[in-house]
């Protein structure tokens, strides 16, 4: 192998390893590629002599990556996904055609609040593609400063990335702690965190703990949990808290359909942590098209008429009550 600083990568190689991992086969990656499967495989072969490492296992049942190949495979993505965003950017800087609206969302928002903003937005915009991403909060700002999405729907409080981005308040959201109906705490008042965190915890973030959660135990000067399951999405969140005696923080209009089935319920907990504004993030300079304003009008209002005050007070009272 050779040293570190001696190696010299050929993007144009590791773009081909990437093809040929995802389809499998050296002849169905050259087709894709537009490649004959010999030139191929002599690029892939004088890559392995350049690293001197193996990249790719042949068999009789097609190639797949080794542990270098895995390497590589990873960064060979991002390399793609780069080249992509600097073509859409250059594009869009020539006045070309509107291209795709790439936003990225909080999960609890794209369970309840984006689905009927775009209903009535796609209303007034049929043709024009949209892409929505569910990530956390960290990787909604970060992904916006790499240029992955052109705007963002999270919350403002918590993280400090506002170097070179830009945030709008669209609404008020209110979260709540939630546990299934019958659980051991449905009746107590005025809950503390020191006897909820007792319990066992489920948060919707694929990569890491929940943000609101970790800011309201801190300041409560609070251990965390100590037992914490982490789930991908909203949907297995709420499956869990349902069926056992896991609690969770989200936001009532992500769990009104549970809350006015019976089927959860939520905690009497007062925490001024659990109140949090929704924006909409963008770069710096970025100028959004009539699309995509009318697309953040749209979840600014349901977000507001969600939200209410008044609106979630009498829902948690009449959850309270029972």
């Amino acid at each position: 192998m050779l040293p570190v600083s001696r190696l010299r990568i050929d993007p144009n190689k590791i773009l081909y390893l990437a093809t040929i991992i995802e389809h499998g086969s050296l002849k169905s990656a050259a087709k894709a590629l537009g490649l004959s499967q010999p030139a191929l495989s002599t690029s892939m072969s004088r890559l392995e002599n350049e690293l001197g490492m193996r990249v790719l296992e042949r068999g009789p049942f097609g190639v797949l990556p080794t542990p270098t190949g895995e390497v590589l495979y990873c960064h060979a993505r991002l390399i793609r996904d780069e080249i992509g965003l600097a073509a859409r950017a250059l594009i869009n800087a020539q006045g070309g055609t509107p291209g795709i609206i790439r936003i990225g969302t909080l999960p609890s928002l794209a369970s309840s609040i984006l689905p009927i903003a775009l209903t009535r937005w796609r209303q007034m915009f049929r043709e024009r593609e949209l892409q929505i991403v569910e990530v956390p909060q960290i990787d909604l700002l970060t992904g916006l400063l790499r240029r992955e999405f052109d705007f963002v729907f999270g919350f403002t409080e918590c993280y400090d990335l506002e170097n070179g981005l830009r945030q709008r308040v669209l609404f008020r959201d209110k979260l709540f702690v939630i546990a299934r109906v019958g659980h051991p705490l449905a009746s107590g008042r005025d809950l503390k965190w020191e006897l909820l965190v007792t319990y066992p915890w489920v948060c919707p973030t694929a990569k890491r703990s929940h943000v609101i959660l970790d800011a309201a135990l801190k300041a409560a000067k609070i251990p965390p949990p100590e037992h914490m399951t982490v789930r991908g999405s909203v949907t297995l969140l709420k499956s869990l808290v349902v069926n056992s005696d896991h609690l969770a923080v989200l936001p009532a209009h992500a769990v009104r359909e549970e809350l006015q089935a019976g089927r959860m319920t939520c905690l009497d907990v007062v925490d001024p942590a659990l109140d949090r504004n929704i924006a909409v993030f963008s770069r710096e300079g970025y100028v959004f098209d009539n699309p995509s304003r009318e697309l953040i009008f749209q979840v600014g209002s349901v977000g507001q008429e969600f939200c209410k005050p008044q609106r979630c007070a009498v829902a948690v009272e009449k959850v309270l009550a029972v």
